[in-house]
């Protein structure tokens, strides 16, 4: 029998995602063309989106990390029920929690997070979809794992790569509390927490389908 090779990514410095041994790579649309071994574009100005072709050299690319190290904090809300983990620093902004549950996670309203604002298994079918895992929950006291997921890479329209399947990411430290088997990693080239997407393309208004240079 064949011993199956973990899947790893790789941070090439100032350059792209290296990724080997993820079979299932994916638009919202249908299934791309995978190798074992591909360098996804994070410059965001790749022409050959959503793969890496150069462009990062010429256009002084950087993929140092400037955000607040202290913003790397898991807080958390505690409900008669349910306590709900969440390190805003990875959030993507993906919507699906405020608008998924409201009454639950509130815009503009502090505290954000009401625990006892919906039912138990509500807030845990709409946590499960928190792409970022910036998300997490504990039932008495128990931190719940999140479901076994397919290893797969996942270009989101205009946003992240959705990385699932528990992927290894070589020499990088996830966040406080961050879930292993989910992430969501910049590729429009302006977090301020690389290799994560901190919902940049959304202040940068990332165009995927626009040329590179």
């Amino acid at each position: 029998m064949t011993k199956k090779t973990k899947p790893t990514i790789t941070f090439s410095p100032d350059g792209p995602l290296i990724v080997s041994n993820i079979e299932h790579l994916q638009t919202t649309d249908g299934a791309l063309e995978s190798k074992p071994t591909m360098a996804l574009c994070r410059c965001g100005r790749s022409n050959n989106k959503p793969f890496c072709d150069g462009t990062h050299a010429g256009i002084g690319f950087s993929s140092k990390v400037t955000a607040d190290a202290n913003k790397d904090k898991c807080d958390s809300y505690v409900g008669a029920e349910i306590t709900l983990h969440d390190n805003r620093s990875i959030c993507a902004h993906a919507g699906r929690c405020t608008e998924g549950l409201p009454r639950v996670f509130r815009m503009k309203e502090e505290p954000w997070i009401d625990p006892d604002g919906a039912k138990p298994e509500e807030i845990v079918a709409v946590v499960s979809q928190c792409p970022s895992g910036a998300l997490s929950l504990s039932i008495a006291g128990v931190e719940q794992p999140r479901r076994e997921e397919k290893t797969s890479i996942t270009v989101a329209p205009g946003g992240p790569y959705v990385i699932k399947g528990g992927v290894e990411l070589v020499d990088v430290q996830r966040a406080e509390r961050a879930a292993e088997e989910i992430c969501t990693l910049c590729r429009c080239g302006a977090s301020k927490n690389k290799p994560f997407c901190d919902g940049a393309h959304w202040n940068v208004e990332f165009d995927d389908k626009a040329p590179g240079v």
